[in-house]
């Protein structure tokens, strides 16, 4: 209730909240809500020539090119995207909190090992390395949304692992200790809950990152397949026709930029008020 109370206050994570509500709610209804289905080719949703028609009419965003109804796959389109990024993000939040606490609290050759491990794996760049990864792989919405995990983790690792180098020497954990304190219990009980702020922020910040990394994956042609529509492929298939139906990207692009400008505004706001070094600045 503190959290929610203090993001009112904002405006910026207001706007932010309302937007990722509403996005996820019509995501959750498109069955429901969208006019048509996103795989249908209607003969009517082409001009007599075989363009796609403009906004309006029964159309209200327009059509593609093979005839289908914009609205309704951006629709059925943020339901894959948002799962990508809410499976994808979870996973590399878990693998990063799990790595940076580990190494953090073992320390010595074994911390060291797996945090020279998490630097090669930064030395990398994540774009790239999903894209071997993904062409490696049969692309599917699961493998596009495992992939992306396995480059997301490691600065979730890396900040975990600084902090968790922090409390290990804190009193009270020194205390635990001093109490015949086993190690799991330490790790659940006393470091976990101080590192879970730090989690929550990391995974509303981490969503916007993975919609947007799904969608360039999907622009490329590599990631989520058809007839499954997401807002990368939605761009990808209807690139060709930019100059003439500029509907066709515009619009998919202007819902993506705002689903991650939206994200990024909530977890700033989380970062503000559940980061301690944050509160009173501003």
């Amino acid at each position: 209730m503190h959290v929610f109370k203090s993001m009112l206050r904002q405006p910026s994570a207001v706007f932010g909240l309302v937007v990722v509500i509403l996005v996820v709610a019509l995501a959750i209804a498109a069955p429901l809500i969208a006019p048509f289905s996103p795989d249908d080719q209607l003969a009517e949703g082409l001009s007599l020539e075989g363009a796609p028609l403009p906004p309006g009419g029964p159309f209200l965003l327009g059509t593609d090119t093979l005839g289908r109804d914009l609205l309704s796959r951006l629709l059925f389109g943020a339901r894959t995207s948002l799962v990508i990024g809410l499976v994808a993000n979870g996973v590399a939040v878990a693998i990063g909190l799990l790595v940076g606490i580990l190494a953090g609290y073992i320390r010595g050759v074994v911390g060291n090992l797996m945090m020279r491990f998490t630097d090669l794996m930064m030395a990398f760049p994540a774009l790239l390395l999903a894209i071997v990864l993904a062409a490696l792989l049969k692309p599917s919405l699961w493998i596009v949304a495992m992939v992306i995990a396995l480059v997301n983790w490691v600065q979730v690792a890396r900040i975990v692992y600084t902090e968790t180098r922090g409390l290990v020497e804190r009193d009270f954990i020194m205390a635990e200790r001093s109490l015949g304190a086993g190690h799991f219990r330490i790790l659940v009980r006393h470091i976990l809950p101080h590192l879970m702020p730090t989690a929550i922020v990391w995974g509303t910040l981490g969503i916007a990152t993975t919609v947007l990394l799904e969608a360039t994956l999907s622009f490329l042609g590599i990631g989520v397949q058809p007839p499954d529509a997401s807002w990368g492929n939605i761009i990808f298939d209807n690139q060709t026709y930019f100059q003439d139906a500029p509907w066709l990207v515009f619009i998919p692009g202007a819902v993506i930029l705002l689903t991650a400008l939206s994200f990024n505004l909530v977890g700033d706001a989380l970062r503000d008020i559940l980061d301690p070094t944050q509160r009173g600045r501003g």
